[in-house]
């Protein structure tokens, strides 16, 4: 793991340590930022390697960057690159051809394509999730090269949103990927991309098997959004991603679950947190803010799952907190 601030540089030097890791990790190019406002640049930076691609966050204050065909030829980096606006947004391209993306947004582009890049005002700065995917996993699966610059990828539907929603849980889980987890992980998320951006075709059977991969984080976090609704059932989750409720079930028996074991463990979860975070909220309003209308049968499931009661839970959480000095 690297973290880099601009924390332990003194004013003058910030704006020229960030352009120079800047360059390191994302290739060459110029920045520019008034001279005035250099002294309060503030930059910060993380990164893991997940197999051989890189998954950073990048939070900066606003200024213009470049990467022309000049910088490219200097420097060239074989990556595909995907980025996720955190922020309030940007810009890319050049003034007759720029491209906005929104917050929450992504976009996608080949390291050796020119680009330009600015916030839409100079109030705000940068804020995204970047992940780096080696071209060479690419090649094999690209069907059409003609869209590698930097352009905005709508994912509201279809293929797209399995991407995004795919795309959340990679950047969540980097940190804790390896081995064979971390390799299944990439291609996983490469193919999604590159059925989302309209690059490779549905038909193979490592992009079928990302479809489903998609189809059930989409799932999951459909679930884990709904966690309240008492009458949350297959047909809902099915709905929302767009399968049948036949394919959804079919989604879960790779992973050794159901649909409704992966909901009750997610409320039983959801609901240990409350018992720890909210010691005066009552049992049975916990219970119903975790979807489960019968406090009969909260006390029996998490019974089964903890080895005892939502109070007994309730009292070692406070016995431990006490022995240990916390409030």
């Amino acid at each position: 793991m690297t973290i880099w601030s601009t924390e332990n540089l003194r004013p003058h030097e910030r704006f020229d340590g960030w352009f120079e890791l800047r360059v390191a990790r994302y290739g060459g190019g110029s920045a520019e930022l008034i001279r005035e406002h250099r002294p309060r640049f503030a930059a910060s930076y993380s990164s893991y390697t997940v197999a051989d691609t890189l998954v950073s966050r990048v939070h900066t204050s606003a200024y213009y960057f470049q990467r022309s065909a000049a910088d490219v030829a200097r420097k060239p980096l074989d990556y595909f690159v995907i980025a996720h606006q955190l922020g309030s947004g940007v810009v890319i391209g050049p003034n007759d051809d720029k491209r906005f993306i929104p917050s929450g947004g992504f976009s996608t582009n080949h390291a050796n394509t020119p680009y330009e890049l600015r916030t839409l005002r100079e109030q705000t700065g940068f804020h995204a999730d970047v992940v780096a995917i080696p071209f060479a996993r690419c090649e094999p699966f690209i069907t059409r090269t003609a869209e590698l610059g930097s352009l905005p990828l709508p994912v509201e539907v279809g293929a797209p949103a399995l991407f995004a929603s795919y795309f959340s849980a990679f950047v969540k889980q980097a940190p804790h990927l390896s081995g064979a987890a971390a390799e299944v992980a990439v291609e996983t998320l490469l193919q999604l991309v590159l059925v989302a951006r309209g690059l490779a075709a549905q038909s193979n059977e490592p992009t079928r098997d990302a479809l489903r991969a998609g189809q059930l984080e989409a799932v999951r976090q459909f679930i884990t959004r709904n966690l309240a609704r008492a009458d949350l059932v297959p047909a809902h989750a099915a709905h929302a991603v767009g399968i049948s409720v036949r394919q959804l079930h079919a989604l879960f028996e790779p992973t050794g679950t159901t649909f409704s074991r992966w909901l009750t463990a997610q409320r039983l979860e959801r609901a240990r947190r409350l018992l720890e975070r909210h010691p005066d909220r009552s049992v049975i309003d916990i219970a119903l803010a975790c979807g489960i209308e019968s406090q009969t049968t909260f006390y029996r499931v998490f019974r089964d799952a903890f080895a005892m009661t939502p109070g007994e839970y309730r009292h070692e959480v406070s016995r431990v907190r006490a022995v240990s000095g916390e409030s």
